[in-house]
């Protein structure tokens, strides 16, 4: 079995199973809204996130008539928007452990907002 994130499929066989021209991946390659691998030999390869992705570029042409120029914007905020996620995750885990260990670090501050807590975070330049 092949992971997630593994190059392994040919743009022939990408088509085939979402019934669509390859010139279409081509386009959208093009566009910048997806990004295949490359063999030595130039060929694309496709892995199976691309393909969700593909899907997901698909759904918002045909299904909700979104134009490609849309479709990007919306792949590029939903992009900043699991980016965002993630930071949040390890800012709560990176709390978590200064409340475990009952202290903040040097480089650190908490402040106390009405039952929630944020990390500010210092840059320690000099």
């Amino acid at each position: 079995m092949y992971g997630y994130d593994e190059p392994v499929f040919l743009i022939s066989v990408v088509a085939k199973v979402l019934k669509i021209h390859p010139q279409t991946l081509r386009q959208y390659e093009r566009e910048g809204l997806i990004t295949p691998s490359r063999t030595e030999g130039k060929m694309r390869l496709y892995s199976q996130r691309d393909i969700d992705r593909i899907k997901m570029i698909l759904r918002l042409t045909r299904e909700l008539g979104v134009n490609l120029a849309g479709v990007d914007i919306i792949l590029r905020l939903k992009d900043q928007i699991n980016e965002m996620e993630r930071e949040i995750e390890e800012l709560k885990e990176e709390l978590a452990e200064c409340k475990a260990q009952g202290y903040v670090p040097k480089n650190r501050a908490v402040v106390a907002r009405k039952n929630n807590y944020e990390i500010i975070i210092f840059d320690d330049e000099e």
